[in-house]
């Protein structure tokens, strides 16, 4: 695979691209914060507004590891296509 004029490590590469848009997909499909009461039949759900998403505020540590696993699966996938594509079974 030839970029910018070089021989590059295809798997590098598209595990680099992977995890980007990984990241990117994990930060904008990340959980809002809910709390649920179930005191015999009665279930209750609150919802609040997640302030993260909408004022820049800090992740919560459910949020941070939706990012993280998202990121992952990202990440493998582009390297996996990497290996892929620099094997021949892919042409790009």
């Amino acid at each position: 695979m030839h970029m910018l004029g070089r021989e590059t490590n295809a798997p590098l590469v598209f595990l680099f691209v992977g995890l980007i848009l990984g990241a990117l997909v994990g930060y904008g499909t990340r959980p809002e914060k809910t709390a649920e009461i179930r005191i015999g039949p009665l279930n209750l759900e609150v919802q609040g507004r997640n302030i993260a998403r909408d004022q820049g505020g800090k992740l919560d540590s459910d949020q941070i590891e939706h990012i993280a696993i998202i990121t992952l699966i990202g990440g493998t996938i582009g390297f996996g296509l990497g290996f892929a594509i620099q094997r021949g079974k892919i042409s790009a």
